[in-house]
């Protein structure tokens, strides 16, 4: 399913992770294995390996994009601003935190020094196609009732490179796992907005995304094995 090469590292051609992951799976086991990644280049730089974290089988799963400046420091996913964004909007949006597993598409923070700041840098196609397999194995661990993709770049991750965020914004998509995945914004964005009336207004859709996204989870749930 992905490329293959020796599980020597990452050797500046063919990059995937594939190689690093364990014969006997477990969220345990793929956590610890995953910090000696090094399929492709980004370990390099960043300070640690940031795994998913949340119960194993949580019925929501939440896949961001990469690790930031914080979740790099901190070695935990979604602890930053965008994280607080996430949380704030998840409770209000009535989500059990304790039955959510979230984790991003790419593991290690990819960033440019400007100054005394690390600024984040989207990861390119060929990293996030080298990272996958771990989320792939998480989600065959977790086996969640519904998968929210958060931002364009996990959308790419989860659903190839035609789908559209903006056009399938809140919809339940078909996927290669049992459970649908539902495309919406990553709360950076939210962030990103140029005042606070933008800011509020953007805010609202996404809690109202994971209204939709719990509800659909409650539907779904009878489903689930």
């Amino acid at each position: 399913m992905y490329p293959a090469r020796a599980a020597t590292g990452y050797d500046g051609d063919v990059a995937s992770a594939e190689p690093f992951l364990p014969e006997r799976r477990s969220l345990r086991s793929l956590r610890e294995a995953a910090a000696r990644c090094r399929g492709c280049d980004l370990y390099r730089y960043a300070t640690q390996t940031v795994f998913g974290e949340g119960r194993a089988r949580a019925r929501i799963m939440l896949v961001g994009e990469q690790p930031g400046d914080s979740e790099d420091r901190a070695g935990h996913p979604f602890v930053g601003p965008a994280g607080r964004v996430l949380h704030t909007a998840m409770q209000r949006a009535g989500l059990d935190e304790s039955d959510v597993y979230v984790t991003n598409a790419v593991k290690h923070f990819k960033f440019v020094v400007r100054g005394k700041r690390r600024i984040h840098t989207k990861p390119k196609v060929t990293e996030l196609d080298a990272c996958f397999p771990w989320l792939d194995a998480e989600i065959r661990q977790v086996k969640p009732a519904v998968i929210v993709a958060l931002g364009a770049t996990a959308v790419r991750a989860l659903l190839g490179p035609n789908v559209r965020l903006t056009a399938e914004r809140g919809r339940a998509l078909p996927s290669a796992y049992p459970a649908p995945v539902v495309p919406t914004v990553h709360p950076s964005s939210i962030l990103r907005a140029p005042d606070d009336d933008t800011r509020h207004a953007e805010m609202e859709k996404f809690v109202a995304d994971l209204e939709r996204i719990q509800t659909l989870c409650q539907k779904r749930n009878g489903r689930k094995t």
